[in-house]
């Protein structure tokens, strides 16, 4: 009778355990799908062409997002132009060539440390050093440089755990075979841990794309019209249109949501900047780990 009595517990705490995580899974899922779906069914209706191609003007009575989207996609391009090579290449100089363990153990603890630090306290010392300091004022050049620096422990965190996932066996039979170091490391070692990088640049994307203190006060506030470079000028004068571009300052997608739903309380304008940002964000991810596949390919 005692092993029967056993056996049912085991499987009463067996079933109990499936069917927690049977809900767990299922309410996690339908809070992703309340969340898309509410954004999307509230956000879709304000959409349309002149939103996403004019600039919001009280003369003219127009609402348009252009001049937000034109500075969120740069402030996105230029952060991670930069802080993909500093994370990746501290990963890398981390993982394969540090040879002081206490010195790792202190930058791994330094960077944990970073990135539980509240965005507001990188919004100051962006204000402090790059808008003040160097003389940047308000503009996308201060405002991509702070978001290097808070997103740069996400980035080289999640690659130095990517590359300590990759067998020794296969940087031994690289350097067996002949291999230097750094070839090695080229075509064996960055290949087999490419997924830790894209989910880098995915979790780095998507904290540009959803912050808001850094934005608001490292680029401003401004949703006017702004320089737009146009093909002629980008094709004729690349350089000088995107030194000016980078002088620029104004509000950004996210800056721009809280500006239309707490100042203003226009929440269909607001819902429907969520809309784009949740598409934008989507496209990136997308393209992200699709740039991930054909490098691990080739």
């Amino acid at each position: 009778m005692k092993p029967t009595s056993l056996s049912r517990r085991r499987r009463a705490w067996d079933l109990g355990a499936r069917l927690l995580l049977y809900a767990s899974a299922a309410i996690t899922c339908a809070l992703l799908v309340f969340l898309i779906g509410y954004i999307c069914f509230r956000g879709i209706p304000g959409l349309s062409v002149e939103l996403l191609t004019t600039a919001e003007s009280i003369l003219k009575g127009t609402v348009g997002i252009l001049p937000a989207l034109q500075n969120t996609l740069f402030v996105i391009v230029l952060t991670i132009l930069i802080v993909l090579p500093l994370g990746v290449g501290a990963a890398i100089y981390l993982t394969e060539y540090a040879t002081n363990r206490r010195l790792v153990g202190a930058i791994e603890f330094a960077t944990e440390t970073l990135s539980g630090i509240p965005s507001i306290l990188y919004a100051l010392v962006g204000v402090i050093v790059f808008c003040t300091a160097l003389h940047l004022q308000k503009t996308l050049v201060a405002g991509a440089l702070t978001l290097v620096i808070m997103t740069l422990p996400t980035v080289l965190r999640s690659t130095q755990e990517s590359l300590k996932t990759v067998p020794q066996s296969y940087r031994e039979g690289a350097l067996g075979l002949g291999s230097g170091k750094w070839h090695m490391i080229r075509t064996v070692v960055l290949p087999s841990s490419m997924d830790g990088f894209v989910t880098g640049c995915i979790l780095a994307v998507g904290r540009v794309v959803g912050e808001s203190a850094v934005l608001m006060y490292t680029v401003g506030l401004s949703t006017a019209a702004q320089y737009f470079p146009s093909i002629t000028d980008l094709a004729m004068h690349p350089v000088a249109s995107l030194l000016h571009l980078m002088k620029d300052s104004g509000a950004t997608l996210t800056v721009s949501l809280y500006l239309y739903a707490k100042e203003r309380a226009d929440f269909a304008v607001a819902f429907s900047i969520a809309t784009v940002l949740l598409a934008l964000t989507v496209v990136i991810n997308l393209l992200a780990a699709w740039a991930g596949r054909k490098l691990k390919r080739s």
